[in-house]
Formats: structure tokens, sequence, C-alpha cells
């Protein structure tokens, strides 16, 4: 195929893909929030209600991580870290795992992230907002608005290799053999 065909077909794709963009916020606007309790959690000072994690913010963007053992994880974490300066002028902002405070404080500071991590370890949190599965806790993303004393879900979706939530992957795909066998790791030579 030649090249400019070739481009004519993905930008066909793209507009195709910002179609069902459009469609999937028209959606997720009519969506009825689904009330949740004020969860404790546990922070390198102590216990925190999710309330809390709001600060002065109606709205709390939670992103379900999945610890220190798991490499996309990592790399979702290290995304977010370089856009948390934009999201949090919008929603306050907080990274939970089931890892304790502090291994997840170590963690934080070895990558440099900025935004806060917090531990739902011994509690059903991500279980209840449906990031755990028979083998294991799910990566995803869940989104919070306060009204009064109430919590209100009012999204939430789960992160896969390939997804929206990690440029990476859309940047790997211009290449010829896309992804190929790259995989995200720690730490490279």
């Amino acid at each position: 195929m030649r090249y400019e065909d070739g481009s004519r077909k993905l930008a066909e794709y793209r507009r195709q893909i910002a179609e069902v963009r459009e469609k999937m916020r028209a959606t997720q606007a009519a969506i009825e929030p689904e009330e949740v309790r004020d969860y404790e959690l546990a922070s390198p000072d102590g216990p925190v209600r999710l309330s809390k994690l709001f600060g002065d913010q109606r709205d709390l963007i939670v992103i379900h991580n999945m610890g220190t053992s798991c490499p996309n994880c990592t790399l979702w974490g290290d995304g977010f870290n370089g856009v948390y300066r934009h999201l949090q002028d919008r929603a306050a902002f907080v990274v939970v795992s089931p890892d304790p405070p502090d291994v997840q404080q170590r963690f934080a500071a070895e990558r440099g992230w900025r935004f806060r991590v917090v531990s739902h370890r011994g509690t059903t949190f991500a279980a209840d907002m449906g990031f755990r599965a028979d083998d294991g806790w799910l990566p995803g993303i869940s989104v919070f608005r306060r009204e009064g004393a109430r919590i209100l879900r009012v999204s939430d979706t789960r992160f896969s290799p390939g997804d929206d939530f990690c440029t990476v992957w859309h940047v790997l795909d211009l290449f010829p053999e896309g992804v190929a066998a790259w995989r995200p790791r720690f730490d490279y030579p």
C-alpha cells in the first residue's frame, strides 16, 4: 500500500474512533451515579477516609494499581506522573494499591511520583469497585464525585496493555511491527 493511501485510511479510522468517543461521552453523561460508602484506607500518616482524599475538590480520580510487582501498572503510574498537575487542576488524584504504605512510599519515591498513594490492603474497596478477580487485583480507574456527605462513583474502567490511558502503546503502534515483543520493565539498561 502506498504511504498516501495508508495515511488516508488511517485518518479515516481515527475519525471513526473520534466518533465513537463522542458516543461514549454521551453514554457516560447519561449514567446514574452509584453511591459508595466512605471507605477507610491506609496512608503513611495513618487511616484516611475516601471522603478526605477529595481535599477541596468536588471530584476525585482514583487509579487502581496492582502494586509494586506489576510493570504495566508502573508504566501507567509513570505516565500519570507526567500529567498529574494537569489532572489535579480539575480533580483530586490518588493511586491505590494493595501494598502497605511504607512499600508504596518507597516505590513512589524511587519512581519520582508526585501524586498521593494510599493502600486498600485489608479492605474491600478495590473488590467492591470491581478491581479484583479470582487470581488477583486488576488495574483501572474510578472517578468519584462528592455531593454533600455522599460519595458517588460516576465512572470506571479497567486498564489493559494498549488501552487509551497509556500513550506508550499508541506511539509504538506507529511502527510497522507495532509493539512487537516489547514489554514494560521497571528499569532499562
